[in-house]
């Protein structure tokens, strides 16, 4: 077995202008996830019918937003 001594590896800071941009397309995402769940039904549809209603019910019963 080698007695070799490791230097420990120290991070690379990652600057905040390659950050910004991931984190405003994840706000966005964000925002727009909890419109679908939260409010696209009724008179605040951005869709017509209730499709988007239909396929995010039980993710509104699970985080307690009222659908019914």
């Amino acid at each position: 077995m080698s007695n070799a001594i490791y230097a420990a590896a120290r991070p690379t800071p990652i600057p905040v202008r390659e950050i910004l941009p991931w984190l405003a397309f994840g706000g966005i995402l964000a925002l727009l996830s909890i419109y679908f769940v939260g409010a696209e039904q009724g008179a605040t549809a951005l869709i017509s019918g209730h499709f988007i209603h239909e396929y995010v019910h039980d993710g509104r019963h699970i985080l307690a937003f009222p659908c019914h």
